[in-house]
């Protein structure tokens, strides 16, 4: 199939999805959830550089004798964040064709919270009757968790974990039987005279020494207990090497599996499609044409050499 030809029937399936091929929804969906063109690419730095300085006002804040000398300029530069963040956040919701999709998820709930606490704090003044306004103040610093967004290699890092969430769990599961029968033996050698007083205190002594922290608050007294706190700790050692292998093997799988491009799906909002990429691989809605000026640079470049 020629490529006029395949563009053409992506066109026709786009229309029929009821997606939009141009105008201002189009340019600036390419803008805000995309980074391989120079507009995107400023649009996404404008942004980083704003979450840390408002990550950083917000630090500077907490600090009684800086906040009184700039109390004032710290309230006028949180407002401008929000502002800005709130500016934002709709334009996010204009450009997806499903809005409520954006809305609950992980960075949409985050982008909600970045600027949710100024905005209550205004509309309901009563909130500084019920909860220290401080506290509001403090949710601001989620805004540090949009970082993530920018930064590739933290999108590996979130994929690996969730890929290796069931192993996780596995293991988490099998940790917590071990707690269990640990403590149950604890509580059976040492009982209540030595500080075991019960199952679950035995469970907390269990953990505490599995992850070899040793806080001291519990200690065995018997040779026997003695004997099993000692195995319990060579044994912790080999458990804190699991998950670390765990997420290791999906971190380097997901690095040779990575995308090379920030193409978005405007149904799911799935990022990183391959840049021949004609339906999206999560949802299967077709995908606009991939446009990026890195590319056309490149083929310009080639071409002046090859004349």
């Amino acid at each position: 199939m020629s490529r006029s030809t395949r563009s053409d029937q992506n066109a026709r399936i786009r229309q029929r999805l009821g997606q939009p091929e141009s105008g201002w929804r189009q340019r600036w969906y390419t803008i805000i959830f995309e980074a391989d063109t120079r507009p995107g690419r400023t649009f996404d730095i404008v942004l980083l550089v704003a979450i840390i300085a408002s990550v950083a006002v917000v630090m500077l804040d907490s600090i009684q004798a800086i906040h009184a000398r700039l109390g004032t300029v710290f309230t006028a530069l949180e407002w401008l964040f929000t502002l800005l963040f709130t500016t934002e956040y709709i334009m996010r919701l204009s450009v997806v064709r499903r809005p409520l999709r954006y809305v609950f998820s992980f960075y949409g709930i985050i982008d909600f919270l970045s600027i949710i606490p100024t905005w209550a704090s205004f509309f309901v003044p009563e909130l500084a009757f019920l909860i220290d306004v401080r506290l509001l103040r403090l949710l601001r610093v989620f805004r540090i968790l949009k970082l993530t967004v920018y930064f590739e290699e933290a999108e590996i890092l979130m994929l690996a974990l969730s890929n290796s969430r069931r192993k996780i769990f596995v293991f988490l599961g099998t940790v917590f039987i071990i707690t269990v029968i640990l403590g149950t033996i604890m509580y059976v050698v040492e009982g209540p005279t030595h500080g075991f007083t019960s199952i679950p205190v035995s469970m907390y002594w269990a953990i505490v020494t599995l992850t070899t922290t040793g806080f001291g608050d519990m200690v065995p007294k018997t040779p026997i207990g003695q004997f099993i706190t000692s195995i319990t700790i060579l044994l912790g050692y080999g458990i804190i090497a699991f998950p670390t292998g765990i997420v290791g093997a999906e971190l380097a799988a997901s690095i040779i599996r990575r995308p090379l491009t920030t193409r978005s799906c405007e149904h799911c909002l799935t990022e990183g499609h391959e840049p021949d990429a004609t339906f999206c691989k999560h949802c299967g809605t077709a995908l606009p044409e991939y446009r990026t000026e890195l590319a056309t640079d490149r083929r310009g470049d080639d071409g002046s050499r090859s004349r």
